[in-house]
């Protein structure tokens, strides 16, 4: 199965799994820590979408034109976006501690690792100096990962 296949796939699994912890109604954390951390999530969001610009979004990892982005949140994470998914879910998912939430979570997580690997092998294709920045730069926890 090609890359963007695999990135659509894995975007479903990151619905079916907010979807569960919204049917559930587990998806907004209930502890102020954790409301502080999805607040912090929802705001890293929304900076890396302005930073990212007009661009649009594919539900397959499509490279998009207009140059690499590293600046805003782009300088500390290579995925500010789905950072900030993963800190918000499962800063919900710690605070129910119910084994769904956990493993919604889970299913928001592989998609999202799956996402994020597709799109960065998209990116080397499409933008070689993506390798470089990838070097020096964390994955979705800065400093860390």
């Amino acid at each position: 199965m090609n890359l963007k296949w695999q990135s659509v796939l894995a975007f479903a699994l990151m619905v079916i799994g907010l979807l569960w912890m919204f049917q559930r109604q587990q998806v907004f954390a209930r502890s102020l820590p954790a409301q502080i951390v999805q607040a912090c999530a929802i705001v890293l969001m929304v900076a890396a979408r302005i930073t990212f610009g007009k661009r649009s979004f594919h539900a397959a990892a499509n490279p998009t034109a207009g140059g690499l982005v590293t600046t805003g949140p782009y300088r500390w994470l290579r995925h500010p976006i789905y950072a900030a998914i993963l800190y918000f879910v499962w800063s919900a998912a710690l605070d129910y501690r119910s084994a769904q939430a956990i493993a919604a979570a889970g299913l928001v997580t592989a998609g999202a690792v799956v996402r994020m690997y597709a799109e960065e092998t998209l990116l080397i294709g499409r933008y070689p100096e993506y390798a470089m920045y990838r070097a020096r730069t964390a994955r979705v926890i800065p400093f860390v990962l």
